[in-house]
């Protein structure tokens, strides 16, 4: 086979789109214009990020999404360009895209709305890279990647739950460090009736302030909840920063120093008590007959 007859092959025209002939040349041509265009999309984000963003006084999440629409529109740009390019008449896609429209309507209707929350969560920002979001259901975890479909949230337990953008904008979703990463701690205890409760309140702040995670401000604090009924009930109140994406290890090493503060001290921890009282058997004579 000689190049005029591979020539002629890929010049051949194939179907009619509009009032353009497509050719195998044609549609080759397009698929390399769009791996370029999604390259030069992908290039543009990075450099954004890593170049121009960086640089500046914006906060991580706010980088994020300005790189992330702007790689969007030089993406939406650069296809319909492409388009252009290839000698496609954008007028001649009309009907197509009429056609398209009802396949969207039905069969991609869910792609689509993920899609469109992604630049609303984009745009509007309830949540951003490094949250830790709780959507309910124990999918509790730190949002690592807001994609064009899907937003990636990271477990504790490093198990990656994909959760279509969808849920974040028609769901509610608790964000705890959206306004401000400092988070409060509520550590629950009990002790017995023989304490001092102005001993064990003392000993809860000291071990609030020995604990390098937990914040001088805003300050600790103990809240004297509740005579129970075997025990005088206490919560320790904290601030903490650096811990709110572990917030059962910063409560393990509470607990754990409150055990030993507690011990050392000689303060009871009770546990739950019942009285049984039995009263004395009754005689029951039976008669024979």
């Amino acid at each position: 086979m000689t190049w005029t007859e591979i020539f002629g092959i890929f010049t051949k025209p194939l179907f009619q789109l509009g009032q353009t002939w497509i050719s195998l040349a044609t549609i080759v041509e397009f698929v390399i214009v769009v791996a370029i265009v999604v390259l030069l999309s992908r290039l543009v984000r990075r450099l954004l990020r890593t170049r121009v963003l960086s640089h500046t006084k914006l906060e991580p999440g706010q980088q994020y999404a300005i790189a992330r629409i702007v790689s969007y529109i030089v993406l939406v740009l650069g296809l319909l360009i492409g388009v252009e390019t290839v000698g496609v008449n954008l007028s001649s896609l009309a009907v197509i895209a009429g056609a398209l429209g009802v396949g969207i309507g039905f069969g991609l209707q869910n792609i689509v709305s993920n899609f469109v929350s992604g630049l609303i969560i984009l745009s509007e920002r309830p949540i951003q890279i490094g949250d830790r979001v709780d959507l309910g259901n124990n999918t509790v975890g730190k949002v690592e990647r807001i994609g064009a479909r899907a937003t990636h949230v990271l477990t504790n337990d490093n198990i990656l739950i994909i959760v279509p953008n969808l849920e974040f904008v028609s769901n509610r979703v608790i964000n705890w460090t959206h306004v401000d990463p400092r988070v409060r701690f509520r550590i629950g205890v009990g002790v017995g009736y023989n304490s001092d409760p102005h001993v064990v309140e003392k000993l809860l702040l000291e071990v609030a302030e020995a604990n390098p995670n937990v914040l001088k401000n805003p300050a600790p604090g103990v809240v004297f909840k509740e005579f129970g009924e075997s025990a005088l009930n206490f919560e320790l109140r904290v601030w903490s920063a650096d811990m709110t994406h572990r917030p059962g290890s910063l409560e393990s090493q509470l607990n754990f120093a409150i055990w030993d503060k507690f011990k050392q001290q000689g303060i009871e921890i009770p546990f739950a008590q019942r009285d049984l009282h039995l009263k004395e058997p009754v005689r029951v004579e039976v008669k024979s007959v």
